[in-house]
């Protein structure tokens, strides 16, 4: 039975859709770190929110767990660098909140704009400062977006509605989804010396955390309002408060900081910021959302081996997953026979798709090669931490489509290159789903690879398949069956031999002393 356990407070309606999919579910909220330790063990998914703290600890104590639900967009509190290392698929929602996040921004925009928060104040003391909150208007100023993903496009069509200039500043923002947006994609310095308003929608990372420093500031148009709905650690919090002091800045509103629950910051201090606490997501809209889109992210993966908004994996649609699948089984098997040939370090891996398959979402066809190929050589690799694992080690991976007619339909080839040697495998699908190995180094023959196999390198001399044979018979295996090729005659060839059960070491033994086998070697599938 599969079991999931939701650690933080959700929706009901997602143990709903995990229990009308048939997988149990357990509900236990507010757990010290021990004692989710100590239950982790027990499921197979981990639903949680932003109160759970999924620690490398934590994951050390689980072989089962095979993926985590974040209902919501940031990750901040699970460890992916452990989970993706253990082989843990990690999902996020990245869209369930982005409306609730991107209204929220237009909010504090308007508030900053407005003085809302301090003429309230001001109102409710009696003093009735009319001449005090000079505000500022919207229409015709210049809006400067950092990050435009689902946030910041939405952030982007309601400023539009306003009668703002909208400019972004994104690396990954093409020119033609920028005209789409109908906004100007600039660099980050011509977008902090233009924008009268900085909103930021970027996710932390090693290139983004400290954006918004002292540097940055002093680059901005005097008089600037920033607002923050992202992450606290985008702005170097000292800084912004020494540019608001100074006059550079005029204002900022904050709905998160570098450390939180921020009960006290020195930001607080200055009548110039408005802060709320992490409110971007509040909404009984966007709970419900999450909820109910991480549940079925999970339950999509557990069950049908589709992969949605992943954070450490490619993503494999529901209607992808049914005819990837036996791409993926011929994808295993042609990593896992030259895994199992491969003796020495390895030191680039190549992979053409051909045909058929050149035309599927193949990175997750990569990874699963990956897996195939590593998992001889290391321990509990999985398709999520096989690319991780192939970069740790400094080998090189690359992927080609070749879209034009071949000699078969549809044909995934595999290229290892080691310290002493290059070894290419290729394979196809007969029927649309049955594997079939149809090349070894440029020797093509057509094998089914069953549970247990022989593969031998030879020359091709006459009487060596009898010999082969006469082995096999003497020492009680018996043969399955039985494919050959060869290069040309009297030159190289290759058997690949499938027999009843495991083949003994001491007829490994024999048959690699038989006159002109040049290897042997046993393989399990």
């Amino acid at each position: 039975m599969v079991k999931v356990l939701i650690s933080d407070n959700l929706s009901p309606r997602a143990a709903e859709i995990f229990r009308e999919q048939g997988i149990e579910v357990d509900v236990k909220t507010g757990m010290k770190p021990e004692e989710l330790r100590a239950c982790i063990g027990e499921y197979d998914g981990l639903a949680v929110r932003s109160a759970t703290k999924v620690t490398a600890d934590i994951l050390q104590a689980t072989d089962r767990l095979k993926i985590i639900g974040r209902a919501g967009i940031g990750v901040d509190n699970i460890d992916v660098n452990a989970a993706t290392s253990r082989g843990i698929v990690v999902m996020n929602t990245p869209l369930g909140n982005s409306i609730t996040t991107a209204e929220h921004a237009i909010a504090m925009m308007f508030a900053l704009a407005r003085q809302i928060p301090a003429a309230d104040r001001s109102t409710r003391q009696g003093l009735w400062e009319k001449s005090r909150f000079m505000g500022v208007e919207l229409t015709a100023k210049t809006l400067g977006i950092i990050g435009c993903g689902n946030i910041g496009s939405i952030v982007a069509d309601r400023a539009h509605g306003l009668h703002m200039r909208v400019i972004a500043f994104d690396p990954f923002l093409s020119p033609e989804r920028a005209t789409d947006l109908g906004l100007e994609k600039v660099e980050l310095d011509e977008l902090l010396a233009r924008s009268d308003f900085i909103t930021l929608h970027t996710p932390m990372t090693d290139q983004t955390r400290g954006l918004i420093d002292a540097e940055a500031l002093a680059k901005t148009k005097k008089g600037v309002r920033i607002i923050n709905c992202a992450r606290g650690g985008l702005v170097v919090e000292e800084d912004l408060y020494a540019a608001i002091k100074s006059g550079q800045v005029a204002g900022a509103a904050l709905d998160v900081f570098a450390v939180e629950p921020a009960r006290e910051n020195p930001l607080f201090e200055l009548e110039e910021v408005i802060a709320t606490p992490h409110l971007g997501a509040s909404t009984s809209e966007a709970q419900e959302n999450v909820a109910l889109q991480v549940a079925e992210q999970m339950a999509s993966y557990l069950l049908h081996g589709a992969v949605a908004n992943a954070i450490n994996m490619p993503s494999v649609s529901a209607e992808d997953a049914p005819r990837l699948k036996p791409y993926m089984v011929l994808a295993e098997n042609l990593g896992s026979f030259a895994g199992q040939l491969t003796e020495t370090a390895i030191e680039e891996i190549r992979v053409e798709y051909e045909g058929h398959v050149a035309e599927l979402n193949t990175r997750p066809l990569t990874a699963t090669l990956l897996q195939g190929l590593l998992s001889p050589l290391l321990d509990s690799v999985n398709m999520v931490n096989a690319p991780v694992l192939a970069r740790e080690r400094d080998i090189r991976v690359s992927e080609t489509k070749i879209d034009g007619p071949t000699d078969y339909q549809t044909l995934i080839r595999l290229t290892v290159t080691t310290e002493r040697r290059e070894r290419s495998v290729a394979g196809t699908l007969f029927g649309g789903n049955r594997a079939r190995i149809v090349e070894v180094q440029d020797i093509r023959f057509e094998a089914e690879l069953g549970p247990n196999m022989i593969f031998i390198r030879n020359q091709d001399r006459p009487g060596f398949i009898g010999k082969l044979g006469t082995t096999l018979g003497n020492a009680g295996v018996n043969i399955a069956n039985f494919h050959l090729g060869r290069s040309r005659r009297g030159r190289g060839a290759i058997a690949l031999v499938e027999i009843d059960g495991p083949c003994p070491d001491s007829v490994i033994a024999e048959l690699a002393a038989l006159p002109d086998v040049l290897q042997v070697k046993p393989l399990r599938f």
